[in-house]
């Protein structure tokens, strides 16, 4: 059973439910407790101890349920002939199997389905089934679980029952044929069960290294939640910091010191303690027409931020700025970004009349601990780029970080102002890709913990 719960667990990890080995000992823990025998029970200890929300207690279930359904041999086998000579009635004993077959032989002839379903387990874990990874692996581990159960003797069995009972011979036939359809149910099973988080972690790779500005339509949905997972892992990374690093480290000799008095017992302890600037964000996101594409993924990113980092402030522009915080705080993603999208976005991109309604109401908000964040194509349609007001921006803060979507062999080209403004920037990356995009604000979040 504990070689069962480890596949199962990692079946789960294929559904998206996050399974840790503090968790995994837990779910078997619990096991141990309530038993194996009572199904429904067993079903409820894994999802209590495993699920940690809604969704993942439902793909849990489904997992579960697919996980602890065994494929059985189905029972189309031809009945025994009832004209079977006496002769052939001596050789059969009441199972139905005459002296001398192999073990695979007389199971299947006996028709004991739990026999052969237990068989069945066996043998898919000699064969290592929960390795599959692709579809064209089926008659592979079909073949590797045949071999284990014992499919050669079995031949050798068939040839030598043509020769001498052909009646039988075609009831061991008929058994075989369910033997190969209940083997194969059983590794698309295996294959349901455990490629999938293979293809899942496939599908996202190829996403996370495909231009953002270039996704398919039927990707859209796909990409965002891509991003959700990033803002997640942003989240669970850098939202709670250790406790030694709150704490700091033990300062020996001042501990010695305080504890002179005790013959140097450390009954006082004293901590070394880093002084760290509070963490200030600001956030200015172009949603315009030209970046429209990505807009949405850069505003994914940015309510993370308002969960990692205690002071953000973000704004959202295209010909003018307006303030986001608010909203993306208190609105989910979606909502959020509709909102903002319906005010703001979808406009002519015009960055220095953007800018100057930064300085004009906003500018008071920067202080020498605040990292400033652009994303934006820097294309300002040959309007004036006001790069005096980005050079006051830079100057004010600690430091000035953009993020352009576009690739870097078309910064500077037609009306992209970006070479102007990276004079000012103390970095500027190119964050085309979801993988880009993570790795950028991952970089910027990691320096405040």
């Amino acid at each position: 059973m504990r070689e069962n719960l480890n596949r199962f667990f990692r079946a789960a990890r294929g559904v998206g439910v996050h399974v840790s080995p503090a968790e995994s000992i837990d779910a078997m823990r619990a096991v141990a407790q309530v038993g194996i025998s009572d199904r429904a029970v067993l079903r409820d200890a894994l999802l209590l101890t495993l699920a940690k929300s809604r969704d993942e207690k439902l793909a849990l279930g489904d997992c579960f349920d697919l996980f602890f359904s065994q494929p059985e041999p189905r029972q189309d086998q031809p009945e025994a002939d009832n004209n079977d000579t006496p002769q052939d009635a001596d050789r059969t004993p009441s199972s139905g199997a005459p002296e001398g077959l192999g073990p695979l032989a007389q199971m299947l002839l006996s028709q004991d389905r739990n026999t052969i379903a237990a068989a069945i387990a066996s043998a898919s874990g000699a064969a290592s089934l929960s390795d599959i990874r692709y579809s064209t692996q089926r008659g592979i581990f079909s073949s590797r679980i045949l071999d284990a159960m014992g499919l050669q003797r079995l031949r050798d069995d068939l040839e030598e029952l043509t020769a001498t009972n052909p009646a039988l011979a075609e009831r061991l036939r008929a058994a075989l044929d369910a033997l190969r359809e209940a083997v194969r149910d059983t590794v698309s099973q295996g294959l349901a069960l455990y490629a999938r988080e293979e293809a899942e972690n496939l599908r996202n790779e190829i996403l996370r290294n495909a231009p953002l500005a270039r996704i398919e339509r039927r990707q859209v949905a796909e990409m965002r939640a891509l991003i959700r997972q990033i803002a997640r892992r942003l989240r669970e990374r850098y939202s709670k910091p250790r406790k030694r690093q709150r704490r700091g480290h033990l300062d020996v000799r001042r501990t010695l010191r305080r504890n002179a008095a005790w013959g140097g017992v450390p009954f006082l302890t004293a901590w070394k303690r880093k002084h760290r600037d509070r963490p200030k964000i600001v956030a200015l996101c172009d949603v315009s027409g030209s970046v429209a594409q990505v807009s949405d993924f850069f505003l994914l990113l940015i309510h993370s931020l308002h969960e990692v980092v205690d002071d953000v402030r973000s704004f959202a522009f295209s010909s003018h700025l307006i303030e986001v915080s608010e909203i993306l705080e208190s609105k989910s993603p979606e909502e959020a970004m509709s909102e903002i999208m319906s005010k703001v976005g979808f406009g002519s991109s015009d960055y220095g009349s953007s800018l100057v309604d930064f300085e004009k109401g906003f500018m008071s908000s920067l202080t020498p601990q605040t990292t400033v964040i652009v994303l934006g194509d820097a294309r300002s349609n040959n309007l004036d780029p006001r790069a005096d007001i980005l050079r006051r921006i830079a100057d004010r803060s600690k430091r000035l970080v953009w993020l352009n979507p576009e690739g870097r062999l078309a910064w500077g080209f037609g009306d992209s102002e970006m070479p102007r403004y990276a004079t000012f920037c103390s970095v500027v990356r190119q964050c085309a890709t979801a993988q880009q995009l993570e790795r950028a604000v991952s970089d910027i979040v990691a320096t405040y913990q």
